[in-house]
């Protein structure tokens, strides 16, 4: 197997300027992702004659002068709509990350990715402006779309530029912004008081990656495992030579390997994923840890929202939790295995969001409940990490994108979740609380991935040493049981 970054670099300068434009549009993901906050925010009214519900109710807006609730009345019998609008956007998230984690195995990495920013940019703008809720709401659900590809694919494209040495680390870093940008998000809502103009505001700063169309690259793991071989011997040349590295070897070693390994390569598709009975059992595992880390992260945020205090206070605090963990996440990361970390975070996360229903709802809750979301999150970044490791070149973006399909069916139905508390204080946080648990059980059964090279194929998922880390060895071992399941 050829060692790509012996040839490139593990991370020099063209990494950086790389990093720079991917953890961009992460920004403009946690913009869209958690606006929801700001959207529907909670808010008080009052109706003619006392009653409970009416036609004409008096909102409140010395806090918010408009927001989609106060616009179109999505209160009494319609308060489920608000929660609705998410849960589409969702879906169309959970629809992007499929679609385009397939296109980007299918027609590369930079093509899905610029497709998928340019109608997020778009998709945005003209969210903005639509008349009536069921149009706002359906333009979220492309907007979701175009979100969900921009996640899966600017990780993959990232994780197979940078080498094994760095991995771990900029894994962790790709968040960060995302975590910034969910509290820069408070700022906006802060003094943007009105939706239409909230969400105008958001959109168009992300036109800033249109400068993406020139000047994005192709990932020379994909041209390879495409055949593409004049193809990624430029990109690689012109990497090289940036990170002052010697580009006369770099021919000579390409091409051998596409000689040696023409014979036996044939065309590979997600088919092939589902065929492999090792790959398919680490496939569904995965998808379920996804769907617990979507549920409980977005779901605990938005809880949290709804906390009595001041929201803008309860956002930062949230994400300013979540940016601890990304922080404490990097050696945790770099001296542990990738399974240890999402059992043991899943456990932590489980024990908190249970813990919540012993507490008086004060700011001991607000604490607890961002504790808990912050140990989701943090088993959430290692997901990606852990799952862009397990699957070969061929189909890891289809992988990516099936399990973070899963989360967002987590994430569609975490807004519903989080207004249990309307039902009792302790259903919101058991709801949340139980599926950590099962999901730390299942992963006992995953393979450690620490310290591989990642795959091109998925003839190679059985034969690169990969089951029980040891620290001391730093690096992975496999058992002959794995090696049988490998065949077809």
């Amino acid at each position: 197997m050829v060692q790509i970054n012996a040839l490139i670099g593990n991370f020099g300068k063209y990494h950086i300027w790389l990093c720079i434009m991917i953890f961009l549009s992460k920004f403009f993901v946690a913009f869209h992702q958690m606006a929801i906050l700001f959207l529907a925010p909670p808010v008080q009214y009052i109706c003619p004659h006392n009653e409970t519900c009416c036609d004409a109710p008096v909102y409140d807006k010395t806090e918010f002068t408009r927001t989609i609730v106060t616009e179109w009345n999505l209160i009494c019998h319609k308060s489920w709509q608000k929660d609705f609008t998410q849960t589409v956007f969702q879906f169309g998230v959970l629809i992007g990350s499929l679609v385009f984690g397939l296109a980007s195995d299918r027609f590369g990495r930079r093509l899905a990715l610029l497709v998928a920013i340019i109608l997020e940019m778009f998709t945005g703008l003209i969210t903005a402006i639509m008349p009536e809720y069921w149009s706002f709401t359906v333009l979220r659900m492309f907007l979701g779309t175009a979100v969900g590809g921009v996640m899966v694919v600017s990780f993959v494209l990232l994780m197979e530029f940078i080498g094994c040495v760095h991995r771990e680390t900029l894994s962790i870093i790709f968040h960060i912004p995302f975590i910034i940008g969910h509290i820069v998000l408070a700022v906006f809502g802060y003094y943007i008081r009105d939706y239409v103009h909230f969400q105008i505001s958001i959109s168009a700063l992300s036109l800033a990656q249109l400068f993406y169309t020139c000047v994005l690259p192709e990932s020379p793991r994909w041209l390879l495992s495409r055949n593409k071989t004049f193809k990624a011997i430029k990109i690689m040349e012109h990497i090289a030579k940036i990170n002052n590295l010697p580009i006369h070897e770099i021919r000579r070693e390409i091409e051998t390997f596409q000689l040696d390994s023409v014979m036996i390569r044939r065309k590979q598709t997600v088919i092939d994923l589902l065929r492999n009975s090792y790959l398919r059992r680490n496939l569904l595992i995965m998808s379920f840890s996804w769907f617990v880390s979507g549920y409980c992260y977005y779901g605990v945020a938005q809880f949290i929202s709804r906390l009595t205090g001041n929201i803008f206070l309860n956002v930062v605090t949230n994400g300013g939790g979540c940016l601890c963990g990304c922080i404490l996440a990097i050696p945790l990361i770099k001296f542990m295995g990738r399974k240890i970390l999402i059992i043991s975070f899943n456990i932590a996360s489980s024990i908190c969001l249970i813990t919540i229903v012993l507490i008086p709802e004060d700011i001991g809750t607000l604490i607890v409940s961002c504790v808990g979301d912050l140990f989701s999150f943090m088993a959430f970044i290692v997901l990606y990490l852990y799952c862009s490791e397990m699957f070969p070149t061929v189909v890891r973006n289809a992988a990516i994108g099936i399990s973070s399909m899963m989360a967002r069916f987590g994430s569609m139905i975490a807004p519903f979740v989080a207004n249990f508390r309307i039902y009792g204080k302790w259903c919101a946080p058991v709801a949340f609380g139980v599926p950590p648990m099962i999901a730390a059980v299942l992963c006992i059964f995953l393979p450690e991935t620490k310290g591989t090279e990642l795959l091109m194929s998925i003839e190679e998922s059985g034969t690169i040493d990969r089951n029980t880390y040891t620290p001391s060895r730093g690096r992975s071992t496999v058992s002959e049981e794995h090696n049988k399941e490998s065949n077809y």
